[in-house]
């Protein structure tokens, strides 16, 4: 099995501070297009990072799904995080773990994943400051924006939420939500330095050259 290039959590965390785009993949939002071959272009476009969210497979199609992102991802010294399931994500020696509101409490995830990058999704200024408590390793706040891939019942938050809620908590942070190139500039004036995206990329004509195009507006 391939193993993580980064083997220490302060590797992890330090590989973490590097990324700029943070590219999601859900098999259902690919225009049906394999999900690997879309990991593949995203790869070679030199993203950091990538995310494997499946909310419709079982968990044995997750961990063979899994493996295989682990493979590919060692191969171009990509972070792994797997959204939901510590379980799989220390089976296949993944990177971290995204978890959500209603999804394993963190402290007891830290407690079995203490080498893994434990992020945890926000919404409001009080998950945040939970999250931070608790010792998540980072947040994602949002949806900024509205967005068709996942529902929340808060809705979009938009950027002045966002800003207030970035501002008050001590720690790395994502975005993520109805987030398009267009919307990168204005992020990045707002001092996002990481922003997750899921259709803009995977449903790209040419996912190579949207991921190149979007980690180039960083710049």
């Amino acid at each position: 099995m391939n193993c993580s290039p980064f083997r220490t959590k302060a590797e992890k965390m330090n590989a973490f501070s590097h990324v700029d785009i943070y590219p999601v993949i859900s098999s259902e939002f690919t225009n049906g297009r394999d999900v690997l071959e879309v990991l593949r272009q995203i790869a070679e476009a030199g993203a950091r990072i990538v995310q494997l969210r499946e909310k419709n497979k079982t968990k044995a199609e997750i961990y063979r799904l899994a493996l295989e992102y682990r493979r590919i991802t060692a191969q171009f010294n990509m972070l792994l995080i797997l959204n939901d399931h510590l379980d799989i994500a220390l089976t296949v020696d993944a990177d971290g773990v995204h978890l959500g509101q209603d999804d394993l409490p963190l402290e007891p995830a830290k407690k079995l994943g203490s080498n893994l990058i434990i992020g945890n999704s926000t919404h409001n200024l009080e998950e945040a400051f939970a999250a931070q408590a608790a010792g998540a390793d980072y947040i994602n706040i949002g949806p900024i924006y509205p967005t068709g891939t996942k529902a929340v019942a808060c809705g979009a938050i938009g950027l002045e939420t966002m800003r207030k809620i970035s501002a008050e908590v001590n720690m790395p942070f994502t975005v993520m939500g109805g987030i398009k190139a267009r919307h990168i500039p204005e992020l990045l004036a707002c001092g996002v330095k990481k922003i997750a995206m899921v259709t803009e990329i995977t449903q790209a004509g040419d996912i190579r050259a949207r991921t190149s195009e979007l980690r180039s507006l960083f710049k």
